[in-house]
Order: C-alpha cells, then structure tokens, then sequence
C-alpha cells in the first residue's frame, strides 16, 4: 500500500501514466461492450489492412486473388490487372505481427484489434491535457483532465469511430492516437525527432492531419527566442522582433530533427506508391484508381477540390434527424410493426454541432495566447483539406472526419480558461446521449437499428425530400 501511495504521489510522472491506464482501460471496456461479440470475435467485412499485411507476408503488394468476395469488391483499386489496397499503409503495418500469428487475413479479427487501440487515445488525450496543466497553459484540475479525455471517447463522434473496426474508421482511430502523441512532443518543441516521427506516420495513416504542423514549427520557434516572444506593437512589427529574438542554429537543429523522419517515411510512401501506381507523389495512394460507382467525378475534378465545399459543409454543419410526415404513426423499437421510426439519419452524418454541443464553447475562450493561436492554425489546413476532398465521409452517423483534428479541439477546450458550468455538463451530457445511440446502433446487422439510418448508395440525397 506504501508503494502504490507512492506511486500515486499528486504531480508525479507515475500518477499520471496510472490515471492515463485506468482511463485506457475504462474506455476500452466500454468500446468493446458497445462494439459486442460478433465485432470481437470475427473478422470485419472489411478488412482491408488485414489483407494488405497478408499480401506483404505474401511478398506482394497486391491482392493475387482479387477482393474477397465478403467484401463486395468495396473501395478496391484497379490498375494495370492487379487490384490493391488504397488506404495509407501504417495501420497495416501494426497488423503485420498479428496476421502472420493468424496465418492469414480471416483469421485475424480487426475488430477487435481496433478496439484494443481505440482505448490509447483517450488515456493520450489525458496526458496532453495534463501537459498543458503542469505548464501553465491550462487552469484546469486533474480531474477536469480527466473527465475532459472520458469525453472526447464517449461524448463525442469518436465514440462510433472507436467501435466500428472497418478499414475507413480503423484509421480514424489510430491517427487519434498518434495526433495526441504528436501533441505532446510538440509542446514547446520538447522531442522534435518524436514530433517528426509522430506526424510521418499519421501523414501514412490519414495524410490530411499533416497539416497539424504548425503546432510544432511555432512552438520551436517560440522556445527559441532568447528573450522571449514580443507582447506589443502591430503584428509585422512583432514578427520581425521575433525573428531577431530567434536563436537560429537552435532554430534550425530543431527542424531538422522534426523533417528527417517525416521526410524518411514520405520517402517509403513515395516508394510503394511508384511500384504500384508509377506516381512519386506520396499522397497518391490511389484512391484515383478506386472501382467505384463515383470514380466518374474524381477523374473530372479530382480527389481534392473546391467542387465538393459546399455539399461537405451542408454536411458537417446542417443536417439534422429526419422526422416523418405529421399524421404517421410510429414505433420507436418495434421493427415489425407497420409503423415507421420516430426519425431517421442520413448517412452522411449528422451536424457536428449537434454530436458534439460542447464545441460552441470554443467561439469564447476567456483566454487567448500563443498556444491558442497556433492550435487554431493548425485545425485550419487539416479541416479545409477534408472539407475540399471528395467525400463526405458517407457512411457515417456525424461528421467523422472531425476526429482529424478532435485532440486539438480539446486542447482549445482546456486553455480557454471557460468553467465547465450546468450549461457545459447539460450540453457534455447531450454529446454523450446522442454518441451512444450513434455507437450501439450505426452499421448494425440488426433491423431495430438499421431502420433509423437512410442509406442512398447513389450519395446524391443530403436532405429530407419533400
């Protein structure tokens, strides 16, 4: 008991790692109730970075066979005669160990393996926050830091996200995790090659999030100043004295040491990009290629474009529950009867203000600084890029694509400096109300569920017809 008192000594390093495993441990067991047995104990339908470990283990990079057939031969590329996998490759790579013990890609249950990694993000998130705290940058408790990390796993769209295990939501999750290990490197520039090696893998797991690297490149330039950054005058003026203040060969030892591994790993990616799809650009994993019904307006417009702004935020910010003509009778859980359910969801996803309310206290932050701004900076790229790329995230019960950038979004909840007052814990109740119905439901093989979803497989339907 002397011991475990001691490790449990107020502002140590072993409180927080124990408090950081209870938190992993808690939400894991709730993701893995939610997720239920047919998740844990069989491979999921689509289990693509199973397949691609298993043709690694193969010495391919290709599917010899084709798509299996369970898959439905969905988001699969075609090229030259070979069909491949399309997903950046890093949660394949966490799989590879794994798949070889199973002896082959159906034997291996993804599902459940996401939902073992969907725990570390949370516990991450704690450790972040607790960062900020012990710095001086967040006045919150240890406690708030806590339940702050409880919520972004269960009041929040990552809740759905983290009991899913397909490809499309695999990766959702693993790049949660590696963002909150990229934030804590990156506060104030404390470990450039792990903040470099952090956001090299999350570029081969989501790509977009890259464009987080501002938290980093800013916070090692404010440590770099000698003297500190200026408070006063107009901004160019305040740059241009930073410049000055700026210790450059410290500057630059930091980036280098941030660039190396990121631009090592954009190297492998450029690699197994050209060998299957002769393109060295990194990013082109080959969604281009992808045989699918939409494939049509990615060679017209592109994966990334202007074009698709408007139908993405109608989708991120307006779409609500549908609610049945007046005079329809209807049943809330009684699948078999005539009647219909009290409302239904389209599988573009609800508004993310509506899954997630306490993002509204973002707008008014008591405190601003630094570190406020330069997290807001780096939302903006990975935010833009999603909503500029050529899906909605359909299918989906919110916005899931706002899991890119969810650990800097509860950064900027922790560093405002706003009490948590009713109002807060009314809307964190709502956000966890609403994002349970969406984990025990969404994607179910089970009618009393799958009936609140609308499904267009055409992904022309935003809102309710008349």
């Amino acid at each position: 008991m002397k011991a475990l008192r001691a490790w449990l000594t107020p502002e140590t390093r072993s409180r927080r790692l124990l408090v950081g495993l209870a938190l992993y441990l808690a939400c894991t067991t709730t993701f893995a109730l939610v997720a239920g047995p047919v998740r844990l104990g069989e491979h999921t339908q689509y289990n693509h970075y199973a397949l691609l470990a298993d043709a690694w283990l193969h010495g391919r990079q290709d599917l010899v066979n084709g798509p299996p057939r369970y898959t439905g031969n969905n988001d699969f590329a075609s090229f030259h005669g070979k069909t491949y996998i399309t997903f950046p490759p890093f949660p394949a790579v966490l799989m590879v160990p794994l798949v070889a013990a199973s002896g082959s890609a159906e034997n291996f249950r993804d599902g459940q393996f996401v939902i073992w990694l969907a725990g570390l993000a949370p516990a991450l998130m704690f450790l972040v926050l607790e960062k900020l705290r012990r710095t001086g940058r967040s006045n919150r408790s240890e406690t708030e830091s806590v339940l702050l990390a409880a919520l972004m796993a269960i009041g929040t769209v990552y809740f759905f996200t983290a009991v899913e295990g397909t490809v499309w939501f695999a990766a959702l999750v693993i790049n949660v995790a590696l963002m909150a290990l990229y934030a804590l490197f990156a506060l104030d520039a404390e470990s450039p090659a792990l903040a470099g090696v952090m956001l090299g893998l999350i570029f081969a797991t989501r790509v977009t999030p890259i464009l987080a690297a501002p938290l980093f490149a800013l916070e090692a330039i404010r440590v770099s100043c000698t003297e500190g950054l200026p408070a006063e005058g107009v901004f160019v003026d305040r740059v241009r004295l930073t410049w000055t203040r700026v210790d450059k060969h410290a500057l630059l030892s930091r980036y280098i040491r941030f660039a190396v591994p990121i631009l090592a790993i954009l190297a492998v990616c450029s690699w197994t990009n050209y060998t299957r799809f002769h393109s060295w650009n990194p990013a082109h994993f080959g969604h281009e290629h992808l045989s699918v019904a939409w494939r049509t307006r990615m060679e017209k417009w592109g994966v990334i474009s202007y074009h698709y702004l408007a139908k993405n935020l109608g989708c991120m910010l307006t779409i609500l529950p549908w609610l049945p003509p007046r005079g329809t009778p209807v049943s809330f859980w009684n699948a078999s009867s005539s009647a219909v359910p009290p409302f239904q969801i389209n599988e573009h996803g609800l508004a993310l203000w509506f899954t997630v309310p306490v993002y509204f206290w973002l707008f008014r932050p008591r405190t601003r600084g630094w570190l406020h701004d330069i997290l807001l900076l780096s939302i903006v790229g990975p935010a833009i890029a999603d909503l500029l790329y050529q899906n909605t995230g359909w299918r989906q019960f919110g916005y899931r694509f706002s899991n890119d950038y969810v650990v800097i979004l509860f950064m900027l909840l922790a560093i405002g400096q706003r009490p948590f007052g009713s109002l807060f814990r009314a809307a964190a109740g709502w956000g966890v109300v609403v994002n349970l119905f969406g984990a025990v439901t969404f994607d179910r093989a089970d009618a009393r569920f799958d009936r609140f979803y609308y499904r267009d497989a055409s992904q022309v339907v935003v809102y309710q017809p008349d």
